[in-house]
């Protein structure tokens, strides 16, 4: 029995070292599809760049209107236009929401925001390690909601993720997140 035991618990560990590999390849080979028209841009807060990049993208006209979400309640739009990683240079809307503290409640919030703007396809902004997840979490909440990934690189997290250990271990977490945030949502779509 402990033999059998063991045997498993070799399988598991297989398993999920490959798809950890698997894992850190996909999050570092994204692209973004900037020419894909999307009626909105989606902005999750919680990594470098991130808003700063989505501004970007709105000055260009990549789409009518900009969501962040998880913005700080203390923040508001004039705090950002303030801000030196960006200019805002359209008159665009832009709108902030400030409910959201995770990804779950990203989904939640984002899900009201586009149904209130009658939205069915946006470009989501968020840190390319993040998207996996991201994109779960608001397929589980929205499944006609068509998607262009915008991944976002951060000079603080190394391509060659097993050089740095601040990169591993934010590799690392995110993995074991995404794991469990793909099994369960499989599991509620089966209805278990």
């Amino acid at each position: 029995m402990k033999k059998i035991l063991l045997s498993i618990l070799i399988i598991l560990i297989a398993f999920w070292l490959a798809g950890f590999l698997v894992f850190a390849d996909i999050i570092n080979s994204y692209s973004a599809a900037e020419d894909e028209p999307t009626e909105a841009i989606i902005a999750l807060t919680g990594g470098r760049n991130r808003i700063a990049e989505a501004v970007r993208l709105l000055n260009q006209g990549k789409a009518g209107k900009l969501f962040i979400s998880g913005v700080n309640k203390a923040t508001d739009l004039k705090a950002i236009q303030e801000r030196q990683d960006l200019k805002i240079d359209t008159d665009r809307e832009i709108a902030l929401g400030t409910e959201a503290t995770n990804t779950v409640e990203n989904a939640i919030e984002t899900k009201e925001w586009l149904e209130k703007n009658h939205i069915k396809s946006i470009r989501l902004v968020t840190s390319n390690y993040h998207i996996p997840r991201s994109i779960i979490e608001f397929k589980v909440h929205n499944p006609s909601l068509k998607i262009i990934i915008h991944p976002v690189y951060s000079e603080k997290v190394d391509k060659k993720w097993w050089k740095s250990w601040h990169t591993f271990s934010l590799i690392f977490l995110e993995y074991n997140k995404f794991l469990y945030v793909y099994v369960f949502s499989n599991l509620q779509l089966r209805g278990i």
